[in-house]
């Protein structure tokens, strides 16, 4: 529980820092993700996922 709370708090700063540094392109990124369709988005996540887990497990191995 104390790994994934760390690997929360850390998201919540990537995202930050991202809104914080360049919030016009955070906004663009949004925009983006609103207009593509959603069979789009669910690919994007699963391999999203799919790559974290690979990369948890190369780290974690």
């Amino acid at each position: 529980m104390t790994d994934f709370l760390a690997a929360l708090g850390l998201v919540f700063v990537i995202e930050g820092l991202m809104f914080a540094a360049v919030p016009g392109h955070a906004k663009k990124a949004i925009a983006s993700v609103l207009e593509t369709p959603e069979p789009t988005l669910r690919i994007i996540g699963i391999g999203s996922a799919v790559i974290g887990l690979v990369v948890v497990w190369l780290v974690r191995s």
